[in-house]
């Protein structure tokens, strides 16, 4: 590597980064600010540093993008595709053997017949009942007596994500951790922390058609901020065509208490009045919470300062 440069060597051939810009406001001139920052960016091969290539930037906020994965036989077709491209890394060896009995080997192609694509179809489903089950239905709790929880055991957490837990490999956990995200941090609590939320405070399931409160108490232990954002159950993303997925401190058209507190509202409508503080879910399905904290500070994690449940409201 040459010298003065920060390196970020990869396991793989193929990789990608995630860059935030956090602006000090949602204001328009503070996202200009954001907007013009990241278009510093520049990305190019080592080989062109001396002429660096110009940058091409490409704004998808209105576009609609299918990421998800798909739970049937394309979902061995994909995995089959990185077993053909990426190098093969020492904890995936056992791995590799057992594919072999389902027809995914490197260097050969991956055409199941009719028969074993159904069955694998029907495997992958099974599979992910059961990570949502583990994941979402009995779920590791963050605070003592309430329903918000982590995803995963806390000894593999502190991994830094690798999920080596010493005397084994946490794929349980890992399977837990990328239902729910599609990137995991090098260490949980530094930059952000995460707490999900699956239950309302008697211990229901949250289901669209339903109409819930969260009361977010004053003093959020951040340096940044905080926000709530609403996930289909079905999908592990964003409830498609909503209006508005989030709400967050940023937003200064949130309507706060007078002790500083916040009240957010979720339902298929918002209550008369609370337009600003509600985020709309869909009847006919269930769905689950994250309330991030950007900049997490020492409250949190000694729970002097804890986040109540959700609450089921009429």
């Amino acid at each position: 590597m040459p010298a003065g440069h920060i390196p970020l060597p990869l396991k793989t051939w193929q990789g990608y980064a995630l860059l935030r810009t956090v602006p000090k406001t949602w204001r328009a001139e503070e996202l200009a600010k954001a907007v013009a920052y990241s278009k510093q960016l520049k990305l190019y091969p080592l080989s062109q540093a001396s002429n660096p290539p110009p940058t091409r930037f490409v704004d998808l906020t209105d576009v609609v993008f299918d990421g998800l994965p798909h739970y049937d036989v394309r979902f061995f077709e994909s995995l089959d595709r990185m077993v053909q491209i990426e190098p093969v890394q020492e904890k995936d060896k056992q791995m590799m053997n057992l594919l072999k009995y389902i027809g995914i080997e490197k260097g050969k192609p991956f055409r199941p017949d009719a028969e074993t694509a159904g069955i694998l179809a029907s495997a992958v489903r099974e599979a992910r009942d059961w990570v949502d089950a583990r994941t979402l239905v009995a779920p590791q709790v963050y605070f003592p007596g309430k329903r918000w929880f982590t995803p995963g055991e806390p000894a593999s957490l502190k991994t830094g994500f690798t999920f080596d837990a010493g005397d084994y490999f946490a794929t349980d956990t890992r399977a837990s951790a990328y239902l729910i995200g599609f990137a995991a941090p090098k260490k949980m609590g530094a930059g952000t922390f995460y707490l999900f939320g699956s239950f309302d405070k008697e211990g229901g399931l949250l289901t669209g058609a339903n109409h819930y409160r969260l009361n977010v108490p004053p003093n959020v232990p951040i340096r940044q901020f905080w926000a709530l954002d609403v996930y289909d159950v079905a999908t592990g993303a964003f409830i498609r065509e909503s209006p508005r997925v989030s709400l967050c401190s940023f937003d200064e058209s949130v309507q706060k208490n007078a002790d500083g507190s916040v009240d957010i509202y979720l339902g298929p409508e918002a209550p008369t009045g609370k337009e600003a503080n509600w985020i709309p879910t869909k009847a006919g399905g269930g769905y689950f919470l994250i309330f991030r904290l950007y900049g997490p500070e020492k409250p949190l994690f000694d729970k002097t300062w804890q986040l109540p449940d959700v609450k089921k409201v009429k």
